[in-house]
């Protein structure tokens, strides 16, 4: 039933680097109060791993054999959550610690032999909520270096499927005699695969990476809301480049973002990787700076090919630019959202970057100005300038908005060709109608609609 790993290794307080200064303050209370209740607590995954490395954790996760009832009952300020996994979220201002219950059934079990709310369809995991023991536990975990525990109740650290000597040799191994059927559990340890690979810089051991070319079709099965959250950890964890080029290594970003891939794969000319590599590369930076990043901007950067493309069909069919880049994003998202999920507060803003786009080639006039104090200018000026760097705008485009934008009132009054002198307006003649006059074409040509069309 279990796989065969070495006996469980104990390792005393004085024997590692893990100390408790290093640890949210938060996550003790946690662990300290379910201690005092008389519960197991322990760290678990990530946090563990990454505090055996010299690195700081993002977020740290408590497992207990209380169960999630247990735990509501323990901390007013906890919330239980998810169906297919339930968990309980112990919320302190803007930081949750989530504290899972011991898992049980071992690793690679069919279902037929399970008792308890464990559900699997077709071979992948549903439902999970089969609660065990802490051994059980940590042979239900998906990679060695995330089944290390830190135990509060004498600090030691607990190893039960070899995740330390995997650790000291960087290596990623999944945890099961069966890699292909530990992914067909969950098709998304896949992407975590890759994640971990490009975060800790680990080599993926060759039996857990043989099935990623072969099994990525799985990922078809998976939720797209579960998706995308998983691409937003896999390109917002500052090393989104590294793990773009595995992605598209091992065939599953083609999985995940079809008509890009598509674009990647048989364009002839460079500038669409370059444009992705770039953004992406940019992206890192501005995490590893601990600068803010917005996913809608990471999302209109990798579906930007596949729109560009269509805007283009769009306009040889005779559509005025603004009305072929409002079609041509409806159309690639409608299509995207069958594989990643994209919510609306960040596919809104996205498709505003897009379509701000063709508003940059209007230089005269008011046009500019008004842009300019567009709400999402700043985002789409900074695609303007990705585009320009990387080859498919024209640099000159982007260096005019540059000195727009840095210019005084009346430079720009004469980089765009208006009067400094605000004019009369004249009242509409008879027969005029209501869009005549110069005020009327420039709303026309595209003051508004074009932002607001998301």
């Amino acid at each position: 039933m279990y796989p065969d790993f070495p006996a469980c290794r104990i390792v005393p307080r004085d024997q590692h680097a893990i100390s408790r200064a290093n640890i949210s303050e938060n996550a003790l209370k946690v662990l300290y109060r379910l201690k005092q209740e008389g519960y197991q607590a322990l760290l678990v995954g990530g946090g563990v791993r990454d505090l055996l490395l010299g690195r700081e954790p993002k977020d740290f996760d408590v497992a207990t054999d209380a169960r999630p009832e247990e735990v509501r009952r323990i901390f007013r300020n906890c919330r239980l959550i998810g169906r297919r996994f339930r968990l309980a979220h112990v919320h302190f201002g803007p930081e949750i610690i989530e504290v899972a219950t011991f898992r049980g059934g071992g690793a690679g079990l069919e279902d037929d032999e399970e008792p308890g709310d464990r559900h699997l369809e077709n071979g992948m995991i549903v439902r999970d909520n089969l609660y065990g023991t802490r051994e059980e536990d940590a042979l239900r975990r998906d990679f060695t270096v995330n089944a290390l525990y830190y135990n509060i109740a004498d600090f030691s650290v607990i190893d039960y499927a070899g995740g330390l000597e995997d650790l000291q040799a960087g290596r990623l191994r999944l945890i099961g005699a069966d890699p292909e059927l530990r992914y067909r559990e969950d098709p998304v340890r896949m992407l975590r695969a890759v994640r971990f690979a490009a975060k800790l810089g680990f080599n993926i051991d060759p039996a857990c990476e043989r099935p990623l070319r072969e099994q990525g079709r799985l990922l078809g099965g998976v939720p797209p809301a579960r998706l995308f959250e998983e691409v937003l950890k896999l390109l917002h964890s500052g090393t989104g480049l590294a793990a773009f080029e595995k992605l598209r290594h091992y065939g599953l970003f083609g999985q995940l973002f079809p008509a890009t891939e598509e674009c990647l794969a048989h364009e002839d000319h460079d500038f669409p990787i370059t444009f992705v590599s770039r953004g992406l590369g940019n992206t890192d930076q501005r995490i590893q700076e601990d600068k803010p990043v917005a996913p809608a901007f990471l999302f209109a950067l990798l579906l930007w090919e596949p729109v560009r493309r269509r805007y283009f069909t769009l306009i040889d069919r005779g559509l005025d630019p603004f009305e072929a880049m409002i079609r041509a994003g409806e159309d690639v998202l409608a299509a995207q959202l069958a594989r990643v999920s994209i919510p609306k507060r960040f596919s809104l803003p996205m498709r505003e970057i897009w379509e701000l786009q063709p508003r940059f080639e209007q230089l005269d006039g008011k046009r500019p100005q008004r842009l300019a104090a567009h709400p999402r200018f700043r985002a789409a000026y900074d695609f303007l300038l990705l585009r320009a760097e990387s080859g498919e705008a024209d640099p000159a485009l982007a260096d005019w908005w540059t000195r727009f934008q840095e210019a005084s009132a009346p430079e720009r009054e004469a980089m765009s060709g208006t009067s400094r002198k605000r004019r009369r307006r004249r009242r509409p003649a008879a027969g005029d109608g209501a869009g005549g006059g110069e005020a009327g074409a420039s709303a026309a040509a595209g003051g508004g609609g074009v932002g607001d069309g998301g």
